[in-house]
């Protein structure tokens, strides 16, 4: 496993070629780490990509063309080595494609390329999938980006269209038993479109926020007055952090796609916020952390 750096006067980025992942965001000038470290003590990963399912699937299965295949959770992308294909000071560009193994977990040939660049305090991550089939190809793709934090002090912003969102937004709520959506949709109180975090915010899993309700969510951090904005195109999102651990981190999940509802039946083509691409056809989605 290799690590690349890079960096310019404000900021240094570190990512791993196993999965893509980044794996550290740092203020140069003041030495200070944004991302989660990836302790197993509460989650051993710091930012992985979901390809090409996000969330999970009912009895992690799917049916495709008439034939069963089995997944586990987010896909299996981000526990794959890419290969760097393009490196400059300030960017840097990572390839995966399939192979035989990933073919029996799904039946598609696909180019998967994750791409990091650095502007100023900002950081844009951007997902190209590359359809490399002779028919439609079907996926889901997301990000889940952890930031060091403190849940007992700390805020979130939500906007969109760069204005503060209504007082109120609805999630999903995930059945813990299966990892899928339930039918229970709760109203996220927030005050002036902050909301304060707090251990508790987690105990039924992951705010799903879908229906494009807001287009970024800002963390407020309570101890050094810097803000971490995570901005994005995709259609809904995810807010997590482990439920009863009241761990150190929060993680906005930019997703284009979401995982299966409890006793879905229906084909891949047929999932919620599914993706297609014709022959050759190509997808590309955006989001940025920018620390302020």
């Amino acid at each position: 496993m290799l690590e690349h750096i890079i960096k310019n006067d404000q900021v240094c980025a570190t990512i791993s070629d196993h999965g893509a992942e980044l794996r550290s965001l740092v203020i140069l000038k003041e030495n200070k780490e944004i991302m989660w470290q990836a302790d197993p003590k509460y989650w051993g990963r710091t930012s992985p990509v979901l390809f090409p399912i996000v969330g999970g699937l009912w009895e992690n299965k799917y049916a495709y063309k008439g034939v069963t295949y089995s997944m586990p959770k987010h896909g299996f992308a981000r526990d794959m080595d890419f290969t760097l294909v393009s490196e400059a000071d300030d960017e840097l560009v990572f390839e995966l494609h399939d192979n035989e193994e990933t073919r029996k977990m799904y039946p598609f040939a696909f180019t998967l390329r994750i791409g990091y660049k650095l502007i100023g305090s900002k950081l844009d991550v951007t997902y190209t999938v590359v359809n490399d089939n002779e028919g439609t190809m079907c996926f889901s793709i997301g990000a889940h980006p952890a930031f060091n934090c403190d849940l007992t002090t700390d805020k979130l912003l939500f906007e969109k269209n760069g204005e503060p969102v209504s007082d109120t937004l609805k999630s999903g709520v995930i059945a813990m038993d299966s990892g899928c959506l339930s039918d229970k949709v709760i109203e996220v109180k927030t005050n002036e479109a902050v909301l304060s975090l707090s251990p508790e915010l987690f105990d039924e899993d992951a705010l799903i926020i879908d229906e494009r309700q807001s287009d970024s969510v800002t963390l407020l951090r309570a101890a050094d007055d810097h803000k971490v904005k995570v901005s994005f195109d995709a259609p809904l999102f995810g807010v997590w952090s482990p439920d009863k651990k009241n761990a150190p981190f929060v993680c906005i999940e930019p997703w284009n796609g979401r995982c299966d509802r409890v006793g879905y039946s229906g084909s891949l083509e047929e999932r919620e916020h599914g993706n297609t691409l014709s022959q050759d056809g190509v997808f590309t989605s955006t989001f940025s952390i920018e620390i302020k």
